[in-house]
């Protein structure tokens, strides 16, 4: 089955399908429809608040005030806790049963599902509008563990960083082809429509994601799949974690995963909240500004990944991640000091190329890595526990540091302490595996 070329395309196809979730929910109009509606319902309920920009909005939310930008922290802190929780477990059950697939459709609809209910978000159910946001993020990170899975099983180690760049690439251009689509229907009707912009990620999502389903391989179960099924999974687990605490090098790749991953993903999910607040916009230009911000991360996010991927053939994939750490590093620090709109373009060029090729490399990475399975949904389950372990750790950390400090900045520049300890665990990190489990890659650094 490795290397079957329409299998791979397929693979690669739901990048294209789900990354919209990424830009338009995650990114791009749902931050912004979030802040500017929350900071609405607040002024219109406090007309006497000498409020300027900058200041904390508060929303109801189980009878407590909090901050709007801290409280969706919390909330894709939640989820993200959630999903290191039935990741592994869920991923020994796939395993076993051979269901690979069929979790990673359930989980595409749900996380489609929830963007579509996004319609109805008002922020005077914040309870509701905060589950849809939930859902969202549980539907897609869980169904990437599945779709990441597939990767060792359809291709040679040789093109893993190549397919992996590909993938990333198809999402950036899908994504923000649906992002233009959207854009004109907000500018050139009302922007009363935005709230239609969610209601196409979720059919873009699903209606792509069956070109995907269409092709992959359904795997063989193990043994019989009864009510004892979830006993099994964790049995499946078990095998696997013992054949994993074997390594060395695949340990100590994923410690260092987990700690610049962290930063990057926390980078990512908080940018535009950072932005709206840290950055001095013209009057009214605040949100085309950070579309066109959001459009230029997009643009060099394909082109990052296949530089990244280039590079990586020339001195191989620890050397190339190393510098794209140190890239992020800096970027954290420069973030602190911008104040005007075309500081924060030039930040933006910045992360579009360490973004795409840190994902790319990461992914590819990790697959190179593996030893000889056919458990690798389970193996792909601890990358994802890391991922979002991290990520929960990341939001947690950027929230706290905004409610002690007051102050936006600080929450960005402590983020590159992440970047920092990632970037001495990945010195450390072999380019061949030394443990009892032997990898077959050896990286060419």
């Amino acid at each position: 089955m490795k290397g079957n070329n329409k299998v791979i395309r397929g693979w690669i196809f739901y990048d294209w399908a789900n990354s919209v979730y990424n830009l338009v929910i995650s990114s791009a109009i749902f931050p912004i429809f979030y802040s500017n509606i929350t900071k609405a319902h607040y002024l219109e309920h406090n007309p006497d608040l000498n409020w300027t920009e900058g200041m904390p909005v508060l929303v109801d939310f189980f009878s407590l005030k909090i901050d709007a930008d801290t409280l969706i922290a919390y909330v894709f802190s939640a989820s993200f806790l959630t999903i290191s929780l039935l990741s592994p477990i869920l991923s020994g059950v796939a395993d076993y049963s051979g269901s690979k697939k069929r979790f990673m459709q359930f989980f595409c609809y749900l996380g489609a599902l929830a963007c579509i209910s996004l319609y109805w978000f008002d922020p005077n159910n914040m309870e509701l509008g905060m589950l849809s946001i939930f859902f969202a993020s549980i539907g897609f990170w869980s169904s990437f563990v599945f779709y990441n899975a597939y990767l060792p099983e359809i291709a040679e180690p040789d093109d893993h960083d190549r397919i992996s760049a590909r993938g990333y690439s198809m999402g950036y251009f899908g994504s923000m082809i649906l992002l233009i689509i959207c854009l004109a229907m907000i500018m050139g009707i009302d922007k009363s429509y935005t709230k239609y912009s969610f209601i196409l990620v979720g059919i873009w999502w699903m209606g792509f994601a069956q070109i995907t389903f269409r092709v992959l391989p359904s795997s063989k179960s193990k043994g019989v799949v009864d009510r004892k099924i979830l006993f099994k999974g964790f049995g499946e687990l078990k095998l696997v974690f013992k054949e994993f605490s074997k390594t060395v090098r695949l340990k100590k790749y994923l410690r260092s995963f987990f700690f610049f991953n962290t930063g990057v993903q926390t980078v990512m999910l908080m940018a535009v909240y950072f932005a709206k607040k840290a950055i001095v916009w013209p009057t009214d230009s605040a949100d085309s500004g950070l579309i066109i911000a959001i459009l230029l991360i997009q643009l060099l996010g394909a082109a990052g990944a296949y530089l990244m991927s280039f590079v990586s053939t020339k001195i191989g994939n620890l050397k190339t991640l190393r510098i794209v750490v140190v890239g992020w590093i800096l970027i954290c620090v420069y973030a602190y000091f911008i104040i005007l709109p075309y500081q924060f373009y030039i930040l933006a060029c910045c992360v579009g190329v360490v973004m795409g090729g840190v994902q790319a490399m990461a992914r590819s990475t990790y697959s190179k890595f593996l030893p000889e399975t056919q458990d690798t949904a389970s193996y792909f389950s601890f990358y994802d526990v890391t991922e979002k372990l991290g990520i929960v750790l990341g939001t947690l950390f950027y929230g706290l540091m905004y409610q002690l400090t007051g102050n936006i900045r600080m929450s960005v520049v402590s983020i590159a302490a992440f970047f920092v300890i990632g970037f001495v665990f990945l010195l450390l990190v072999p380019r061949v595996e030394t443990g009892e489990v032997k990898g077959g890659y050896v990286d060419n650094e």
